[in-house]
C-alpha cells in the first residue's frame, strides 16, 4: 500500500534528520499517515511534525519542512506541501491514480489483500447462543459482526476459524428440557405443571406438539427422568437447527461448532480445573469451589463449581478457552460477546494468566443492544407470538442484506436504532438499497454495451481526466486501506462507510460522464474504469456478506 509506503518514508526522514543533527528526540512517535477531508490538502497527510514539535524543542511549522528535506523520492508522489500548523501534505500522481484500474482488472478477487496476518491463526468465536430459544435481533447483530471480521482478516493474511460454542449440558439446557417435556405431556391431555423457572415461549409449545407428532406418547411412556432426556435431545437437536437454519438465511457459516459437553466426556476440563487447584488459586469454602481472581487484581473471587456440584459458565469457559490456546494452539482468540457479558472479560483475562497464558491473546468484542423501529414508532415485541422479535421474523420481512448491512452501519460498542421500514425502502436514503443499486447500474452499462455489440479492447486509462473519473479512482484507491483498518481496529463499520463513498463516487461520475458514446477511445477508457468500479464494489459486498444484484 502506498499509504505503508509513506510510513516507512517518513520515518526514514525523521531517522535520517536526526542523524544530520539537525533535530535530537529519544522517543519516535508513531507515524500517521491519513487521508486529509479536504481535497485541497492532497491525498495523504501526515502530522507528525504536530507530535514531535515538543520533545525537539521546535517550532512544528519548521520542523515540517526538515522532514520534508530529508524524505527520498517516491515514485508515486507529485508534489508535497507544508501547510500550517505544521502538517505535511502529498499529492499523488494522477498516472498512479489512473493505473489503480489495470491493478484491480488485473486479478480482481486479491485486490485489497494484504499480507499483515502473515499465517496467524486465529479463532473468532461469536453468536454461542444456548440452544434454548429462537435466536433474537441482537444475536444477528453479533453473528453479522463476527462473519465479516473472518472474512476481512482471511483477506489480510490471516489463518481464520469460525466457531460456534454450543452450551449443551448443564442447569438451562436441563430447565428447558423438563419445560418442553411438560408441555409434551400437557400435549397429550396430562395433567403437568409447567416449572416456575421454565421456558414460557410459544416456541416450546411448538418444539412438544413436533414431538407428539412424531413420537406420538413414546417419550411419556418412559420413566419420567427417562423420558425428560429422551426430550431434552430432541429439542436441544432441533433447536440447533434452527440456529442453523436461520444463520444460514443471514449468510453466516461456521468451520465448527463446538460442544461444550465434548469438554467433559473428554477428560480437559477436570485436567484444566486440576491446573488451577495445582496454581494455589483454588479453595473450597460456602460448599462451593471458588478461584481466587482477587489475588490477580480482581475486585472479587469467582465461583467455579456450585454447592451442587455443577459447574458455572466461568469454569466451563475456562476450560473451553484453554483448549483453544493450549490444546488446539491458536495463537490470537476473538470473542463476540453481548454487552451483558462485559462483566466476565476481566475474570477470564486473570483465569488465563493463572493458567500461564497471556491474556492478551484473548480478544473480546461486546455487541451493544439492538432497538427495533418502524419510522418513529419502537417495536418492542413480535406481533405473531407477543415476545421478543426473533431474528428469523426479521430476516423475512427486510432480507438477509438490510440486516447484514444495517447491524455492520455502526460500531460493535455503540448502541443502534434499526428502522425496519427504512430498511425495506427502495429509495436513496435506504443505505443498501443505494449500495446496491450502483452495482445494478454498472450492470445495465456493461449489457448496454453488448447490447450496443461494443467489444471491450484496449482501452487509454490516460483519458481519464475528468473530475469525476480522478474522485471515482481515489475511492478504489481506499480500498485495501479500508480492509487494513478493519483488520487492525476490528471495527467492521468501516467496510459500510467505505461501500456508500464508493456508490456516492460512482454516481456522480454516471450523471457526468457519459459511458457508451460515439467516441470509441473515450468509451472504452470508461468502460474500463467502471469494470474496475464493479469489481471493488463486488468485493465491498462480499466481505460484508451482501448481495450484488445485476437488476433492481
Amino acid at each position: 500500500m502506498l499509504k505503508t509506503q509513506l510510513q516507512e518514508r517518513i520515518r526514514n526522514a525523521v531517522l535520517a534528520a536526526q542523524d544530520d543533527g539537525e533535530i535530537t528526540f529519544t522517543t519516535l512517535p508513531d507515524i500517521i499517515v491519513e487521508r486529509p477531508d479536504q481535497a485541497a490538502h492532497g491525498d495523504f497527510a501526515t502530522g507528525i511534525a504536530l507530535k514531535l514539535a515538543r520533545s525537539v524543542r521546535m517550532n512544528p511549522l519548521q520542523l515540517a519542512h526538515i522532514i520534508v528535506r530529508h524524505l527520498d523520492d517516491v515514485p508515486e508522489i507529485e508534489s508535497i506541501g507544508v501547510a500550517a500548523p505544521g502538517f505535511i501534505n502529498f499529492t499523488v500522481k494522477a498516472s498512479w491514480l489512473r493505473g489503480i484500474v489495470d491493478t484491480v482488472l488485473s486479478d480482481p478477487s486479491s485486490f485489497g489483500s494484504l499480507d499483515i496476518g502473515r499465517g496467524t491463526r486465529v479463532q473468532i468465536e461469536f453468536v454461542s447462543a444456548n440452544p434454548t430459544g429462537p435466536l433474537h435481533v441482537g444475536h444477528g447483530r453479533g453473528a453479522v459482526l463476527g462473519s465479516t471480521l473472518a472474512s476481512v482478516l482471511g483477506l489480510a493474511g490471516y489463518a481464520v476459524d469460525r466457531e460456534y460454542y454450543l452450551n449443551d449440558i448443564g442447569n438451562q439446557i436441563r430447565t428447558f428440557g423438563r419445560s418442553v417435556y411438560v408441555r409434551y405431556r400437557q400435549a397429550l391431555g396430562d395433567d403437568c405443571e409447567m416449572p416456575s423457572d421454565g421456558y414460557m415461549g410459544d416456541y416450546v409449545r411448538d418444539l412438544a406438539q413436533s414431538i407428539v407428532d412424531t413420537h406420538g406418547d413414546a417419550f411419556a411412556t418412559m420413566p419420567e427422568e427417562q423420558g425428560i432426556i429422551a426430550v431434552c435431545e430432541f429439542a436441544t437437536k432441533t433447536m440447533v437447527e434452527a440456529i442453523r437454519d436461520d444463520l444460514a438465511a443471514l449468510n453466516v457459516r461456521f468451520d465448527s461448532w463446538f460442544s461444550e459437553g465434548s469438554l467433559h466426556a473428554s477428560g480437559e476440563y477436570e485436567r484444566v480445573m486440576s491446573l488451577l487447584r495445582d496454581g494455589g488459586l483454588v479453595t473450597d469454602r460456602e460448599d462451593a469451589v471458588w478461584f481466587e481472581s482477587s489475588q490477580l487484581g480482581e475486585d472479587k473471587d469467582n465461583v467455579l463449581i456450585r454447592s451442587d456440584g455443577s459447574p458455572t459458565y466461568f469454569a466451563s469457559d475456562v476450560a473451553y478457552h484453554y483448549n483453544k490456546l493450549v490444546t488446539r494452539g491458536y495463537d490470537r482468540v476473538i470473542d463476540i460477546w453481548g454487552a451483558d457479558h462485559q462483566g466476565h472479560i476481566p475474570r477470564m483475562k486473570a483465569v488465563l494468566k493463572a493458567l500461564d497464558q497471556d491474556p492478551e491473546k484473548l480478544i473480546v468484542l461486546t455487541c451493544q443492544l439492538v432497538s427495533l423501529r418502524r419510522g418513529s414508532e419502537i417495536v418492542r415485541a413480535s406481533k405473531r407470538t407477543g415476545d421478543v422479535v426473533t431474528l428469523r421474523e426479521l430476516i423475512a420481512e427486510v432480507g438477509a442484506d438490510a440486516c447484514r448491512y444495517n447491524f455492520l452501519s455502526r460500531s460493535a460498542d455503540s448502541q443502534m436504532d434499526f428502522d425496519i421500514e427504512l430498511a425495506k425502502s427502495e429509495s436513496a436514503e435506504n443505505p443498501v438499497y443505494y449500495v446496491q443499486y450502483a452495482h445494478a447500474r454498472i450492470a445495465s452499462i456493461l449489457r448496454g454495451a453488448v447490447e450496443r455489440g461494443i467489444v471491450q479492447g484496449q482501452a487509454d486509462i490516460c483519458l481519464l481526466v475528468e473530475d469525476a473519473e480522478m474522485d471515482l479512482l481515489r475511492v478504489l484507491s481506499k480500498f485495501p486501506e479500508t480492509v487494513d483498518t478493519v483488520a487492525r481496529t476490528l471495527q467492521p463499520h468501516y467496510l459500510p462507510y467505505y461501500a456508500q463513498e464508493l456508490a456516492t463516487a460512482f454516481h456522480a461520475f454516471y450523471k457526468q460522464c457519459r459511458v457508451l458514446t460515439e467516441d470509441e477511445p473515450m468509451t472504452q477508457a470508461r468502460l474500463r474504469l467502471v469494470l474496475a468500479t464493479k469489481a471493488v464494489l463486488v468485493q465491498t459486498l462480499d466481505l460484508m456478506g451482501v448481495s450484488a444484484p445485476e437488476e433492481m
